[in-house]
Order: structure tokens, then C-alpha cells, then sequence
């Protein structure tokens, strides 16, 4: 570690979030689940094959457009069992809570986790409630974990990603980041400004019956689509070329960027996913995708190449290609 203090930094999910992983967690918990790196950790319990993940969510402000901090906590957990090639089926949820916090928007939160779960199908059996005092959290943290079954016939890791997949994306991205940031700071945004939290479940088990070849799937959240790839490229030790003119942007997310100096390709999603496949299959995943509301604008971005082995390139519109590189830190810290 270069520095000798936990930083902001160290939670956006960039270079600094890597390095306190590889030079700290890893070395005290590494086994052979938790070496994957995966979304989730995919295990083994009586003959069951699992999917099990957990997350803590501490976004700021706790209500957004399109979502808040308890639609996101069961969103993010749900999207991580399934792209571990798991179906969702229970979640835990833990509340860390400051003295004083509205009792109103508590329901209002504990609502909206009831909501997400009933569309994504899964059961919160068990959780556990802290109060702290005043000025010791802000506002409200929650933790969830949760369990999946493992479809049969699936085997999603990182690690698959081979020279001639193609890389699909599952439509806009920058859409999260952006509406966090104009809660946070009271900015007037068209109302197609909205967060893309979503459970991704049904989604994905659709894809994965159709197409159970699928070798990866992550969904793109701190760090964004360019960080994402940066993790498999790494990863795979294989290089990665996609086209700046396919990614999908949203005009209004576009002007924001441009105007703020943010770039798309680094902001947090929360209802994407990139899917890694043969180019035999990848007309009839896009389909799948394109049948479901969360889906509908999905499309080819790139293709894995044997080198550079582990960077990604972005052919640009006039023609040129550019590393996209890892963020040391985020964009927009506290986004998740």
C-alpha cells in the first residue's frame, strides 16, 4: 500500500479499490471461491451448487430519481447472484441507522426493498437493525447478501473471456451516476434523467437458457463500463477493442458530462450488463435482451482480441483508438 490511510479513493472501485483487495484482503481470506474475483462467490453445500454475494450501500442523497439507497441495496445483490449464472433466491439485510433519522423515510426505504424484491422474485428471510449515535453514520447504511442457485449447464467467470467473443452491452449506460449526482447537488435534469437501478434476474436466466455457452457476465457499477473491462481484461490476460460509436449514451447523460467533464464510459450503472459470447450466439442473446423492458437497446460493442493482453482499447468516431484505462479513484464518490 502507498498510502498509510484508507482513502476515498480506496471505495470507487478504481486502481486504488484494487490494490487494497490484492495487497490486503486477499493475502489474510484468499481461497479458491474468493480468487475469482467474481460479483459473486459460486460454492458447493450438499451437492447444491450456489451463488452467494453480499454488499454494503451508502449512497448519497438516499432518495434519487428512479430509485433510492433500499431499492439499490436489493437491486445490486440480486444482479450480483445473477451474474454469477445463478437464479436469486434469499436476501439478508442489515440496517445501520443514526440516532434521529426520520421514522417516514425508514418506511419509505423498508417499501421500496418490498417492491424490488416482489420483481425480482427472491425472499428477505432474516436481517439485523444497529442504531448509532447521532453523527456516527449518515442517515442510513444497509448491507445485503444473498443466495442463488446456479443454473445448470452455466460456468460465468472472468476468467472465460477468450480471444473472438463478442462483448454486448445491455443498453445506456451513465444513466445511475448521473441522476446520484443531480440529487446530490439539486440539479434540474430533464425528467429521462432517471437512475437504471433495476433487478436483472429475469433477465438474465432468460439469456442463459437460450444461450447457457455465455462465458462472462458482470454488470458495470463503480468505475463503469471502461473499469468493468479493465477487471476481465486483467483477468483474462486477453485485450479487449471496443467501439466508442456502439456504446449507448443518452443524449441528456452525454450533455451532463460535457458540460461537468465527466466521462460515460467511467460512471456507475445499476440495471446493465455486459455479456461476453461467441459470435455465433450473439444474434439470438441480443434478442433475448431486446424482448425484456431492461434490454431493449442492447447491441454488439467490441470483441476480445489475444493482445494487448490485458488493456482495453476504444476506437474512437474520427477513426483513431484509445487506451481506456482504471480510474486511480471515481468520478462521483458514493454513488452505491
Amino acid at each position: 500500500m502507498r498510502d498509510e490511510r484508507i482513502l476515498l479513493a480506496h471505495g470507487s472501485g478504481g486502481k486504488l479499490s484494487h490494490e487494497l483487495v490484492a495487497q490486503v484482503m486477499l493475502p489474510a481470506f484468499a481461497n479458491p471461491a474468493l480468487d475469482v474475483l467474481h460479483d459473486g462467490a459460486r460454492v458447493e453445500a450438499g451437492g447444491a451448487k450456489l451463488a452467494f454475494t453480499t454488499d454494503s450501500y451508502v449512497v448519497k442523497p438516499l432518495f434519487f430519481a428512479g430509485g433510492d439507497i433500499g431499492k439499490l441495496a436489493v437491486c445490486g445483490t440480486v444482479n450480483d447472484l445473477a451474474v454469477s449464472g445463478a437464479v436469486p433466491l434469499y436476501l439478508s439485510a442489515g440496517f445501520i441507522i443514526e440516532e434521529g433519522f426520520p421514522v417516514a423515510d425508514l418506511r419509505r426505504i423498508v417499501a421500496s426493498m418490498r417492491a424490488a424484491a416482489a420483481e425480482a422474485a427472491v425472499a428477505i428471510v432474516t436481517g439485523d437493525t444497529k442504531v448509532v449515535e447521532k453523527g456516527a453514520v449518515d442517515g442510513i447504511y444497509i448491507n445485503t447478501a444473498g443466495i442463488g442457485a446456479v443454473m445448470a449447464g452455466t460456468d460465468i467467470s472472468p476468467l472465460n473471456a477468450r480471444p473472438g467473443q463478442d462483448v454486448i452491452l445491455s443498453g445506456p449506460v451513465g444513466d445511475h451516476a448521473v441522476a446520484v449526482m443531480a440529487g446530490r447537488h439539486g440539479l434540474e435534469l430533464p425528467a429521462t434523467v432517471a437512475s437504471d437501478c433495476a433487478p436483472l434476474g429475469g433477465m438474465l436466466k432468460a439469456v442463459l437458457t437460450a444461450v447457457p455457452s455465455v462465458a462472462v457476465l458482470r454488470d458495470p457499477t463503480r468505475g463503469g463500463l471502461a473499469t468493468t473491462l479493465n477487471e476481465i481484461a486483467v483477468q483474462a490476460n486477453v485485450g479487449i477493442m471496443v467501439d466508442e460509436a456502439a456504446i449507448p449514451v443518452r443524449p441528456e447523460v452525454r450533455a451532463v458530462c460535457d458540460i461537468l467533464g465527466f466521462d460515460p464510459l467511467y460512471l456507475a450503472n445499476e440495471g446493465k450488463v455486459i455479456i461476453f459470447v461467441e459470435s455465433l450466439h450473439s444474434e439470438k442473446v441480443i434478442a433475448v435482451l431486446r424482448s425484456h423492458p431492461y434490454g431493449r437497446e442492447a447491441r454488439v460493442i467490441g470483441r476480445v482480441a489475444a493482445a494487448p493482453a490485458g488493456q482495453v482499447g476504444l476506437r474512437t468516431g474520427i477513426g483513431g483508438v484509445r487506451l481506456l484505462d482504471m480510474l486511480v479513484g471515481d468520478q462521483l464518490p458514493r454513488i452505491c
